[in-house]
């Protein structure tokens, strides 16, 4: 990304209201935020948080990493406990910490998957949701490189990985497109 990527997201974050409103995690990271054995957790692109906020009322030690500034501040606002907000660039941020549970939704970066996975502990369970290619498809604008191909998330979890759950399934009635999505939960072995 880059500061063009920052300005874009945050100008998203203030013209669209509804991306700020209080949302339900998804349902991989509730049923599956236990499976790791530890409470150790990272989310990726996490914008306003539903997924951390989550996390961090049931225990957990949430680093959650945006961009935005603007996504950040609000999540902020909406817990001050167990929520380590890191305003940084995912293309270039280095990650030293190891968790037990990494998710990472409504954002394809195939390389980011690639380099967090061993940051993951042993036994720790990976959640990947985001949106696949489909010609339903509503926003048929959106950019081929960051959609999925049907089946991906199986293969770039294929090796080092058990999959616990894998779901292809339209996109949640709040969103502006009706999109296709893929879930994945995996478990490192």
């Amino acid at each position: 990304m880059s500061i063009k990527d920052k300005e874009k997201w945050d100008k998203k974050y203030n013209q669209i209201p509804t991306l700020l409103e209080p949302r339900e995690a998804t349902l991989f990271v509730k049923k599956y935020a236990t499976v790791g054995g530890g409470l150790k957790a990272l989310d990726l692109a996490c914008g306003v948080g539903r997924n951390s906020i989550y996390l961090a009322n049931r225990g957990f030690s949430v680093d959650s990493i945006d961009i935005s500034k603007e996504a950040l501040d609000i999540l902020n606002s909406r817990i001050n406990f167990g929520v380590n907000t890191i305003e940084a660039d995912l293309d270039d941020y280095i990650f030293k910490d190891r968790y037990n549970i990494i998710v990472k939704c409504n954002y394809l970066d195939r390389g980011l998957i690639e380099r967090t996975k061993s940051s993951l502990e042993l036994g720790g369970v990976y959640i990947v949701e985001t949106y696949l290619d489909d010609k339903d498809n509503e926003k048929k604008e959106s950019n081929p490189n960051f959609l999925l191909k049907k089946g991906e998330l199986k293969q770039i979890f294929k090796d080092g990985f058990e999959i616990l759950e894998y779901n292809e399934f339209t996109n949640e009635s709040f969103e502006s497109y009706r999109m296709k999505k893929a879930a994945i939960a995996v478990r490192k072995i």
